[in-house]
């Protein structure tokens, strides 16, 4: 069986949608947190088939980009997530607009 770019194309489309329903459904950071990473790689999965269908690498260096943007996004998200988690273990999002001042 050969695996075509419509395969990439469904599996990133189907891991866009389950990031986007557990974003959209689940109140806790952390896990919110993972669901927009999710959603991130999916794009990324997606920019490398078109990619490679179209035989240019402006996709990959696309990818590239959003892979630096993610590892910031992480170390910077993550730290204010862990430190809210750490002071109220049961807070949701909603208790996070208390950091606005």
């Amino acid at each position: 069986m050969i695996v075509t770019e419509s395969w990439y194309l469904i599996v990133s489309a189907l891991l866009f949608a389950i990031g986007a329903t557990g974003l959209l459904v689940r109140r806790n950071p952390l896990v919110m947190f993972m669901c927009v990473e999710l959603m991130l790689n999916a794009v990324n999965i997606s920019f490398v088939a078109f990619s490679t269908a179209l035989q240019d690498l402006a996709g990959q260096t696309a990818v590239f980009f959003v892979l630096v943007v993610a590892a910031a996004e992480v170390v910077v998200g993550l730290s204010i997530v862990v430190a809210v988690m750490r002071r109220r273990p049961s807070a949701t999002v909603d208790d996070l607009a208390e950091l606005k001042g």
